[in-house]
Formats: structure tokens, sequence, C-alpha cells
């Protein structure tokens, strides 16, 4: 071929690379438009992707966490290896929220789509959405095993041939709380990917295809080169850190050894504290999820997520270590600690990278999922399950503040007070920056948020509180200081466990302080014009200034 026609090649695959981008983009639109839980709709905490007849993701929505989006590439071979090649069919739709062949916890449902055109299988659509409720314990740490989390759904056929499995609907709506939220989004995401699959079939249309996979090994040949490209900016060698977090029922130790080849990223978990009895351990593809995500964004933010940007990067961990969890452990909360694998492994690189690594920020999301049940045992009230995600503040970086109140890693925004008081029996009376709780630093660290929330309407909450970073700050970096740990009290003082089933009274409200994220530099070096707005913004109190 020679350079003209090659040129005219590649600018083609670009156009139809580009246009799958868009594809999934309105796959993933139509799951927030169809969701029934605010997690999907109102936070984005969802993915929504296509895949090769190998299931090998070639794009990727950007509305969506990496603790999906990343095992949600490795899920559609699970799908092909148990399903079985021969049993897949046109009108297929398949299933499971299985920890291990998922995304690490049963919240999250995982659902598969074949696509055939003019009756040849062409690939996948799958989307993967975190659910309000999935039966056992209720969303919280204290199951002992797996099994008493949830209903496990192996790998299943929600629709054969397009007639749906009634007998799997009604099995999953008699084991959750919320049957009509849980069975909505299941079909939320089926509806997702039957819009991917509309459009790839006009697409194929319009440019004359028969199958993906020349526009398949396109993007993987230029996105495995640019991201192993982008690799060579770390030397080669190998690289430590250990971080200290707070844990469930005692303090734990994340380490790591970060070896960089030239043909990749391995990290080895060994050092990690041993597993939990509590529901906070990580399966292995959940740490390398965050893992990837974080020298991803560091090393090359701008390549595409796909199978060839993913490949180069691989983890390991010996049996037994919270990072490594295995079936029946439990892992319903999987995220406490899976969070903080990010800051984990970038903190390995950043002496190869000090102009490019951030501090520590606050990792794991708040989350407040609770029960809200009649406060009067001689008035019962119908249940009603909340969920609200909360975010501390991110890691200063070598030149920029850190952000304020927002998800990092995960990504996920939170629901809107309307949005969440709308839902159920629940006021959210106060919502704001907490001042003073960012590291101070040449830049200072991002700041956490107070939220002062409570039970109305004769109900009471029971909830599990899974916040960390209350013992353990966020580190600063070079010079930097430490974000301020969080705290949770009750209105009247009275001090709230940070772990455990707790309840709060009809009559009381919950106060929750979120920790913020480390500072960068030396504090003496901050811009005064700098500090100067920090003082008129209220983020830092006189007595707290830096510089």
């Amino acid at each position: 071929m020679n350079t003209s026609a090659r040129q005219t090649t590649d600018l083609h695959n670009q156009v139809m690379w580009n246009r799958l981008i868009a594809v999934v983009e309105e796959q993933a639109a139509t799951l927030v438009r169809t969701a029934f839980s605010t997690s999907v709709r109102e936070a984005g905490d969802l993915s929504a992707g296509i895949f090769d007849v190998h299931g090998r993701m070639i794009a990727q929505a950007v509305t969506g966490t990496p603790g999906h989006v990343n095992t949600m590439a490795a899920a559609v071979r699970h799908f092909i290896n148990d399903i079985g090649p021969e049993r897949i069919y046109e009108g297929d739709v398949y299933i499971t929220n299985d920890p291990w062949k998922g995304t690490g916890h049963l919240h999250d449902i995982t659902v598969a789509t074949p696509v055939f055109y003019n009756s040849a299988h062409v690939g996948f659509f799958a989307s993967t959405a975190h659910v309000v409720d999935i039966g056992g314990r209720g969303y919280g740490p204290e199951a002992r095993e797996v099994y008493e989390e949830g209903i496990r759904i192996p790998i299943l056929k929600w629709a054969e041939r397009g007639k749906l499995n009634r007998d799997l609907v009604a099995v999953i709506s008699q084991n959750v709380r919320e049957p009509d939220q849980v069975v909505g989004d299941i079909f939320g995401l089926a509806a997702c990917n039957e819009t991917g699959r509309r459009r790839l079939c006009a697409m194929f249309d319009e440019f004359g295809l028969k199958d993906l996979e020349r526009l398949a090994e396109f993007v993987f040949a230029r996105t495995r080169k640019a991201t192993l490209d982008a690799l060579r900016s770390v030397p080669p060698g190998t690289y430590h850190n250990k971080m200290t977090v707070d844990g469930y029922d005692h303090t734990l130790t994340l380490s790591v050894r970060v070896t960089v080849t030239a043909n990749g990223m391995h990290a080895d978990f060994s050092g990690t504290s041993p597993l939990s009895k509590f529901g906070v351990n990580v399966p292995l593809t959940y740490a390398e999820a965050y893992f990837t995500y974080g020298m991803l964004v560091a090393l090359a933010p701008e390549l595409p997520n796909n199978f060839a940007s993913l490949e180069p990067f691989t983890v390991s961990a010996p049996p037994g270590v919270i990072l490594n969890a295995k079936h029946p452990n439990p892992v319903a909360v999987r995220h406490v600690i899976g969070h903080f694998v990010t800051d984990l492994c970038l903190g390995a690189i950043a002496s190869a990278l000090p102009e490019r690594i951030p501090a520590e920020g606050s990792g794991a999301l708040w989350n407040f999922q609770a029960s809200a049940r009649s406060a009067d045992p001689q008035n019962l009230k119908p249940p009603v399950e909340l969920l609200m995600f909360n975010s501390g503040g991110g890691g200063a970086r070598p030149h920029l503040d850190g952000l304020t109140a927002t998800a990092f890693p995960s990504g996920v925004r939170t629901m809107s007070v309307e949005a969440t008081e709308q839902v159920g029996p629940i006021i959210i009376w106060r919502k704001e920056i907490r001042g003073d709780s960012g590291g101070v630093g040449r830049q200072r660290g991002g700041l956490g948020q107070v939220i002062e929330v409570g039970p109305t309407d004769g109900y009471l909450f029971e909830f599990s509180a899974m916040f960390d970073r209350v013992e353990n700050p966020a580190r600063g970096r070079q010079g930097g200081q430490p974000g301020a740990p969080g705290a949770v009290y009750l209105d009247d003082g009275t001090p709230f466990p940070t772990k455990g089933k707790e309840t709060v009274p009809a009559e009381r409200r919950l106060i929750l302080e979120l920790p913020g994220g480390g500072g960068f530099g030396d504090p003496s070096q901050r811009d005064p014009a700098a500090t100067e707005n920090d003082l008129l913004q209220g983020y830092v109190s006189a007595a707290n200034r830096s510089g």
C-alpha cells in the first residue's frame, strides 16, 4: 500500500473510531436517562463500552468510574467463557454481579449484549451500574462471607433470542428490598446496550463494514504504541511505597512494589496487611483497576482507555492479603480500601516524576447508605433505602491546589440535595465547604466538606458507617502538610462511631466532616495572593494561614 492510500485508510479508521466513541457515549446517556437509582442517574456510577468478538474493549464512554470500566474490560471474556461461544445467539442479553467476574462486589450489576450484523456475530456491548440494594445484610461491611452480602447472580442469560428470562426476574425481585429500582436498573442496562447495538449496525451500513476486526486492530496498535511511549517517562527500575489507613477494626498497611520495564509496569502488593473478617476486602481485579487508572492519568491522561492501554499494566499479590480477596471473603465495601490503591501506587513513582505526582487525597468515598425505618413501632411506615455519595478533598498538585470535595480516584459525582431528598424521608440541613481542612503547602490541599443530615416524617436511620481517613489523614508531599482528618458526630456533640452498623434517632442529625487532601511543597513558598484569596473565601482561617 502506497503512502497516500495508507493515509486515506488511517483517516477513514480515525473517523470510524470517533464514531465508536460517539456510540458508547450515547449508550451511557441512555443508561443515565433510564436508570431508577440516584447513584446512576445523578452520580454517574456506571460504565459503558464496546468490545470485539474476543471480549477486548475497543472504546468506553467518558461517563464512568475506573472501578467499573477497568474491571468490566476483563468481564466480557468471562461472559464468553461461561456462556460458551456456541450458545451466543442474536437477541441474547447476559447478566452477572459476581465480584470476581464483574466489578468487585455484589452491588454492581454488569450486563453484556452480543451484537449481530447480517446474522454474523461482530462484538458486544457491556454496561455496569451500582444498584441501591442487593439483599442480604444491606450495603455495609458487617458480613463475614459473601453469601451474607446479598444475592449473587452467576453469569446467566437475562434474555435468550429476545425472550426475557422471567424466572430470573422473579428470583431477583424476591431477594432485594427495592425490586422496582433494581429490576428497573437492569432493564436500563439492557436498554443502553440495545441503543449501542442499533447505532453500531447503522454505522456498519453507513461505512460498508462487515465486522470490527480491522478497526479494532487499528485502535489497539496506535493505543499500544502511545501507551508504551508514555511509559518511557518513568526510568526502568523498582519503586516502593507504603500507606497506613484506618481499616475497619484495626489500622492497615498497604504496600506496593512497582516494577517498570520497557514493556509495561507491574504492581506487587506483598507486605500489605492480611484479609479482614469484615467486608472491606478487595478482589485483585479491583485493585488492578485503580493501579492502572493511576498510572494512566499520571503518564498519559489524553489517551483513550481500551484493551491496548490497559494491557501493559499487571498486578500480583500473595494469597491472604486484603488486596487479594478470594471467594467467599466478604467484599461489600471494597471501595473503602480499594480507592487508596491509586494514591499508594502514585506515591511509589513520585520520586521519578516529582513535578507530576500529587499529594495524597481523601481517597475513599464517604458513602451514606441508610435504611429509613419507622421510629414508632406502633405506626409502621414503608421502609426506604437511601444512598448518597460524598467526597473529601483531593491532594494538592505540583502546580495547582487540590480539588475541593471531589471524588478522586473514583470520579463519581455526588447526588444533588434536591434529588436525594426527593427519594425518601431525609433532610440535608447543611452541605458546605470545610474550612482549614486542606493541608498547607506551596499548593494547598483540596478542602473537604461538612454535611448535616437527618431523618424526617417519623423515621430513623439505620446505616453502616464506613468512613476512613479519621485516624490517618492524607499525607502531604515535598514539605506539604497533611490534610485534616475526618470526624463524625451527632448534632448534640455526641461522638458517633465511624465504623459499624449504627442508628441515627428520629430527633437527631448526623454531622459528617470529610477529610481534606495533603499539601504540596514548602508552605513558606505559597503565593501571598493565593493565601489572601484563601482567607477571603473562608478556605483558611487567619490562625491557619500558610506562608
